[in-house]
């Protein structure tokens, strides 16, 4: 029998063995984003193409900032490899941080590993990734500009962002069952946050900055995405790599105790 506040060994290995309700809820999702939609799962391009005009009028034309060793044609690579990280950690953030109160009807009537919940939401904002990467690569067909070797090295900085995504949204979502005003201070921290990582520009553009932007863990995974799509012409930036690093494992441990610590709460507060 699966109780809530078991022991932490007891709770991963149930973890495990709920693995398939991990996958029944990532579908049930996937199924349902875009059901009776006209666009379906164009919706997921849509936006960061948007994005993506928007960020290189106001950045590339107007401010006319440096395109990061790249040409200035070719300033939308150096959007476009900013936007796919950033919009892997805005989906899961978002779908993370409203998971448990999403699925209320579930969370009240039987009990499992309520980790299960966001994670499956992290499932998501990977295939939307994966979508969006489509246009990364209409972009690099393009410009016949193609990653090299490096390109190996970006799982790991998909799964720091995830990492990333995940530590604040367990902290959000336990919040958001408690709190339910955390449901529209989501999308407003979002909407800053765009503007805090260098999502239209390099962080190089901003050296003064640098070591500043780095705890915000998302700024070591962009450079990474940079640096492994665009043939390193954003020199890495090691410091900010060890506070991202650090950053998002203090996210991750602390978002981990209290959501544990507050989950045994939840079926009676939701």
């Amino acid at each position: 029998m699966l109780e809530a506040g078991r022991a932490d060994v007891h709770y991963w290995h149930d973890l495990w063995r709920y693995r398939e309700l991990l996958g029944f809820l990532a579908w049930r999702d996937i199924m349902v984003r875009y059901k009776q939609t006209v666009l379906g799962a164009a919706w997921a391009l849509l936006q960061p193409a948007i994005t993506l005009v928007v960020f290189t009028f106001v950045f590339g034309r107007l401010a006319k900032m440096p395109a990061g060793g790249l040409t200035p044609e070719q300033y939308p690579l150096l959007v476009m490899a900013g936007l796919l990280p950033w919009q892997l950690f805005a989906n899961a953030l978002s779908s993370a941080s409203g998971s448990l109160v999403s699925n209320t009807h579930l969370i009240s009537k039987v009990y499992f590993p309520r980790l299960v919940v966001p994670l499956s939401a992290l499932a998501v904002a990977l295939i939307d990734f994966l979508i969006v990467g489509l246009l990364y690569l209409g972009l690099c067909a393009w410009w016949s500009f193609w990653p090299d070797w490096r390109v190996l090295l970006l799982p790991l900085f998909t799964l720091l962002g995830l990492l990333a995504a995940l530590g604040a949204g367990l902290w959000l979502t336990a919040l958001t069952v408690r709190f339910r005003d955390f449901r529209f201070i989501v999308p407003f921290l979002l909407q800053v946050g765009v503007f805090l990582s260098p999502v239209g520009f390099s962080t190089s553009n901003v050296p003064s900055w640098r070591f500043l932007f780095s705890f915000n863990p998302m700024v070591a995974v962009i450079d990474g995405f940079r640096w492994c799509l665009l043939h390193g012409a954003q020199p890495f930036y090691v410091p900010g790599l060890l506070i991202g690093l650090g950053v998002t494992a203090a996210l991750l441990v602390s978002g981990l105790w209290y959501f544990r610590r507050t989950e045994r709460s939840f079926a009676d507060v939701i």
